[in-house]
């Protein structure tokens, strides 16, 4: 029998895959602007979980918007690259609470909260776009669809938590 945690992260993993896919992939704001919202599957992933099927999931998560976008495997690399690096960000951003795993998503300041999420949004977008462009001469043009495409993710990223996030205050 699946238990609840489980059935939570396949439900997040399908729904984000279906509104990347679906609904993210149409949108092109001002013509290149394109939110990747999928990414907050590695932000919503429960902390102390098996990092190895993590690592495999955010795989197998990229691979299914390449898939779908027809992007050569680039999701995939960069998802995997946040998903390897996301243990540094966190003792980055939670500090001494992450290294005695003594805290929950939802119990952070809004401020690491945050921090966390731009970081693995930017971080991501900058492995994207590298890849995607991959000419050290566009260095300009990847920053640029770097940061734009991060802000705009960061926006949908902090609404959508808002939303589904369990905590009421």
């Amino acid at each position: 029998m699946i238990n609840s945690t489980s059935f939570l992260i396949v439900l997040r993993f399908i729904l984000l895959v279906l509104l990347q896919v679906l609904v993210f992939n149409k949108l092109n704001f001002f013509g290149y602007i394109n939110p990747l919202i999928y990414i907050l599957f590695l932000y919503w992933y429960p902390i102390k979980q098996n990092r190895t099927t993590f690592i495999i999931l955010c795989f197998f998560l990229g691979l299914c918007v390449d898939i779908f976008s027809d992007t050569l495997a680039i999701n995939a690399a960069a998802t995997v690259t946040i998903a390897y690096l996301r243990p540094t960000i966190m003792r980055f951003v939670f500090g001494v609470n992450y290294e005695f795993q003594s805290f929950k998503l939802n119990n952070s300041t809004k401020a690491q909260q945050f921090t966390f999420l731009a970081l693995l949004i930017i971080i991501h977008h900058l492995v994207y776009f590298t890849l995607e462009i991959f000419s050290f001469s566009n260095s300009l043009l990847i920053l640029q669809k770097t940061l734009i495409v991060s802000i705009s993710t960061l926006i949908l990223g902090i609404l959508f938590s808002t939303l589904f996030s369990s905590k009421k205050e």
